[in-house]
């Protein structure tokens, strides 16, 4: 029966509704139901004799046309890529906004570098360098040997000055001396002048009385004028004895400026003993605080100058001066947090505080500042110099001047919303 259906659909007798279901497949309606709403008047032209059935010819031809179902899924599509956008816009501006309000909370620059006062380690005594027990950039602490100079002819001058200073000791010893057998001649001539005046008293007890016998013609006048001559004699005893007192006294006086002398003449013996010991002790150069060692140009057997540079020290006490923007400086206080990043050591973040901001631009104090007031003037923002001490500074890396860091200053101590919401998290 297939065959004959498709013959007669072939010669266009049959109309669709008068089709047959058997032998006719689903995609073959839509076509058969076209073909059978056109005119009777245009016959399809039959195909000759082949050996496939018509019905694979057929198929082909009746495959489902394109509908308009698939475009109504754009709108959809759009509707979707705009919302995206649009929420991608709204966190781009809340990640922005939270950014920006983190940032408004600190105060950075890049123009910031590690100071300190670092300075030359010079020899105060001649001679040649006998040892120098450092190396460069070796870490020492306060009184650690640097560089020792010879030092014998030191303590020769050293010796030669106590010497010196002993004979001083002895002369000073030798006025005492003095001063005590003076001391006893004086004495002496006391007790003199003591005996003096007594046989001075008895003398004119015997002249008296011999002069009054010869008066009343008792006693011979030559007694009288024996008696009174040994009188006169003893009189000019006590005078004699009464001036040696005096210069006895005297000389004590000129004994006290000879020990004042010999005190002046060892309390320099003194000072020169000490002067020599200072002398001894500068051809030994040690550290004045803890630092490190650079720039060592000490060697053995060079001969040092007074005031040669052998060798620059860094001191461990740094600092961080950080070069503001002056529109930078409206928020920043003494005593603010700081967290400092170094160009060295990138992955360490160190801490501090802002000690002080200079009173003036860097400029106003360089060599030779600028003349605003000649010549056309063009604003510029300024940097002001800022310090920044370090809280824990490190051991176990070096920092040295010069070292470039990044300071971050806390200018603001409420929590910002990001910190807020990374609290809450």
């Amino acid at each position: 029966m297939s065959e004959f259906v498709a013959e007669e659909y072939a010669g266009g007798d049959w109309p669709v509704e008068a089709l047959p279901e058997e032998g006719v497949s689903a995609l073959e309606r839509p076509e058969t139901a076209a073909r059978g709403r056109a005119p009777a008047s245009k016959p399809a032209p039959h195909p000759g004799p082949s050996s496939v059935p018509r019905e694979a010819e057929v198929a082909p031809k009746l495959q489902p046309e394109p509908t308009d179902e698939a475009p109504k899924a754009r709108p959809s599509r759009r509707t979707a890529a705009l919302a995206a956008g649009l929420a991608a816009a709204l966190a781009v501006a809340a990640g922005g906004y939270v950014y920006w309000d983190y940032a408004a909370h600190f105060e950075s620059t890049d123009d910031a570098f590690i100071a300190a006062r670092q300075f030359s380690v010079a020899a105060k005594a001649s001679g040649f360098v006998a040892e120098v027990p450092v190396a460069d950039n070796q870490h020492v602490a306060a009184g650690d040997l640097i560089a020792r100079i010879d030092d014998r002819d030191y303590r020769v001058a050293l010796a030669t000055a106590e010497a010196q200073a002993a004979a001083a000791k002895a002369n000073v010893d030798s006025a005492d001396a003095q001063l005590q057998v003076q001391q006893a001649q004086i004495e002496q001539s006391q007790a003199q002048v003591e005996s003096a005046e007594a046989a001075l008293a008895f003398a004119q007890q015997q002249a008296s009385r011999y002069d009054d016998l010869a008066q009343r013609g008792a006693g011979t006048v030559q007694s009288a004028q024996q008696y009174s001559s040994a009188l006169r004699q003893q009189q000019a005893a006590v005078k004699t004895a009464k001036a040696a007192l005096t210069t006895a006294q005297r000389q004590v006086a000129a004994l006290n400026a000879q020990r004042a002398s010999a005190d002046a003449a060892l309390a320099q013996a003194n000072a020169q003993v000490e002067q020599a010991k200072l002398n001894l002790s500068y051809t030994v150069v040690t550290a004045a605080q803890p630092g490190r060692v650079a720039n060592l140009s000490a060697a053995v057997g060079q001969f040092a100058s007074a005031g040669t540079s052998l060798s620059m020290f860094v001191p461990d006490e740094v600092w961080v001066v950080g070069n503001f923007k002056e529109t930078q400086l409206d928020a920043m206080r003494p005593g603010q947090g700081v967290t400092i990043t170094i160009d060295a050591y990138p992955e360490r973040a160190l801490h501090g505080h802002l000690a002080s901001v200079q009173p003036g631009s860097g400029t106003a104090f360089s060599l030779l500042p600028a003349e605003n007031a000649t010549g056309n003037y063009v604003k510029v923002v300024q940097r002001v110099p800022a310090k920044i001490v370090l809280d824990n500074p490190p051991t176990d890396v070096a920092l040295g001047p010069g070292m470039s860091v990044v300071p971050t200053v806390r200018v603001d101590p409420t929590p910002s919303l990001y910190e807020r919401l990374r609290s809450w998290l």
